[in-house]
């Protein structure tokens, strides 16, 4: 597990890979219809494509997807290092288009002018431990794609997903399970329920807001400096991706209704 660290795993796509998990998609969106908005907002160069991550983190199939087939263009994702533990998934991952999460990653691809998916919440929003956790941003101590951005300046594009905390309801949470198993309590697994053992039949609602750029500033920034435009950048994208997301899911919540009625 020591040299997991020194290992780059950066993507290595493979397009039967990428074809195969596109196949898979199709079938989930028969329990998951997916729509997707906002690709507008979307620039033709680089970006860093930031939103929350759903119970148990499936709706990344389908959001890569439908942005695939809405744009023709494959984002790639920063994957938490939990996946590199795994060897048959690690290899499967980097194959797909993932990537371990590391800046030297993110910045080669944005360096070519990928766009790059980073779910700052991680594994604290796939394994959520109790139901007022949902559809929060778990990014208080994630600031490295702020950090990035304002580094490259390059656009963070925020997204938000809704429908995909509504999959399960969180009973409990085995306290001590993710430190036995990966040494840290982010890990620790959730109690769900939803059809029993099977996630609710809902939609999944993806929605891409305004671009947001870093600071500019005339003079050769400072050390200070660049830690005041990290920080304020990232207050500015959580703000900003908080809010669509509160919107997004109260139109998800008005259709549910509607169609209950």
């Amino acid at each position: 597990m020591g040299t997991i660290a020194l290992e780059p795993w950066t993507e290595r796509i493979d397009l039967r890979v990428v074809a195969a998990l596109r196949q898979l998609a199709r079938v989930v969106a028969v329990v998951h219809p997916v729509r997707l908005d906002g690709v507008e907002h979307l620039p033709a160069g680089p970006a860093l494509l930031v939103g929350n991550h759903g119970l148990l983190g499936y709706e990344t199939l389908l959001f890569f997807d439908s942005v695939l087939a809405r744009t023709g263009r494959m984002p790639l994702g920063l994957a938490d290092r939990w996946f590199f533990r795994v060897p048959g998934l690690r290899d499967l991952l980097v194959r797909a288009g993932g990537m371990l999460g590391t800046a030297e990653n993110a910045r080669r691809a944005l360096g070519r002018g990928d766009w790059v998916v980073a779910y700052p919440g991680g594994a604290r929003e796939v394994l959520k431990c109790a139901n007022s956790a949902k559809y929060r941003l778990q990014w208080a101590a994630s600031h490295g794609f702020a950090r990035l951005a304002t580094e490259l300046k390059i656009p963070i594009v925020p997204f938000a997903s809704a429908g995909v905390d509504d999959t399960y309801d969180i009973l409990a949470s085995i306290r001590g399970s993710g430190r036995l198993l990966m040494q840290h309590a982010k890990y620790d697994l959730p109690v769900l329920w939803g059809l029993g053992p099977f996630p609710r039949p809902v939609p999944f609602w993806f929605r891409f807001g305004p671009p947001i750029m870093p600071c500019a500033r005339d003079s050769t920034p400072s050390a200070d400096h660049t830690s005041d435009d990290t920080s304020e950048l990232h207050s500015r994208a959580w703000t900003s991706a908080q809010r669509l997301l509160d919107e997004l899911k109260l139109e998800w919540d008005d259709s549910r209704r509607t169609k209950a009625a």
